[in-house]
């Protein structure tokens, strides 16, 4: 569904995205792992066209996004679906208009219709009868399923998760993460999930990446990255404090560059 080629990032003196291939299968839960300042977030921007990488190809369904205008790139883009680590949802509007705006604003579709297809994505996150309320109203957990039943009013072909379960308890997190995999069989869509929860990833995912620094150590099934020996990979997965990868980055200048530049 997604092939990344020899992609670069730089800002300033920090390599975001340092040759990085990749790809994430179709119909498949592919999970973006990796500490803070690893480069999971950058690369979810170059996934999804929000920002272009220096150099390289990002192929979404055989189209490379580098090379697509606005106009063609907002086309690319309807076929994707998000669901943001805030849930961002518009506190200002009820939660059947939260999921109904991606319609209003990029299809004619009639309100009947709509009305139906909110009530229809509603049920799939087990919140029907909920439209009259209020993001304000929700907890944390409803809230995010709230904007997964957005992230899909579309049909989308791709649904990205950035820290699907981030802030939630663990009920919550098992509510996510079989929502996660429930969707994705039943729709048949590719799901790609940005998270720092090793042990709710292992259960959902089919393939793991995992950054360091903004180059992939290791790649494969769940399994694969278990039985991995690279030590990077055994600290990352355990939470060890001691190991490779240092509690701090002080390396290639970064504290230089996000302390002065």
């Amino acid at each position: 569904m997604i092939k990344v080629e020899n992609i670069v990032k730089r800002y300033g003196r920090v390599t975001a995205s340092n040759h990085l291939n990749c790809h994430f299968e179709r119909g498949k839960v592919t999970v973006i792992l990796g500490g803070s300042g690893s480069g999971k977030s950058t690369l979810l921007r170059q996934l999804t066209g929000l920002e272009k990488p220096d150099s390289g190809a990002v192929y979404f369904d055989g189209v490379d996004l580098t090379t697509l205008n606005k106009t063609k790139l907002y086309e690319a883009r309807k076929k994707m679906g998000m669901l943001f680590q805030g849930s961002a949802l518009f506190n200002y509007l009820n939660i059947f208009e939260n999921i109904a705006f991606p319609l209003r604003e990029h299809t004619q579709i009639a309100d009947n219709i709509i009305k139906t297809i909110v009530t229809m994505k509603l049920e799939m996150v087990g919140l029907r009868g909920t439209e009259d309320l209020m993001p304000s109203q929700l907890s944390g957990g409803m809230m995010k399923r709230v904007g997964l039943a957005r992230a899909m009013v579309m049909d989308p072909k791709v649904i990205f998760y950035d820290e699907p379960t981030s802030g939630l308890d663990p009920i919550s997190t098992g509510v996510i993460g079989k929502l996660i995999m429930d969707l994705n069989k039943t729709l048949n869509i590719t799901s790609i999930v940005v998270s720092h929860d090793i042990e709710s990833c292992f259960k959902i995912a089919d393939n793991i990446i995992i950054l360091f620094y903004g180059d992939i150590i290791a790649m494969g099934t769940s399994e694969e990255i278990r039985n991995s020996s690279d030590l990077r990979v055994k600290q990352f997965i355990n939470g060890e404090p001691e190991g490779p990868i240092p509690f701090q980055r002080t390396d290639k200048n970064y504290l230089d560059e996000i302390l002065f530049d």
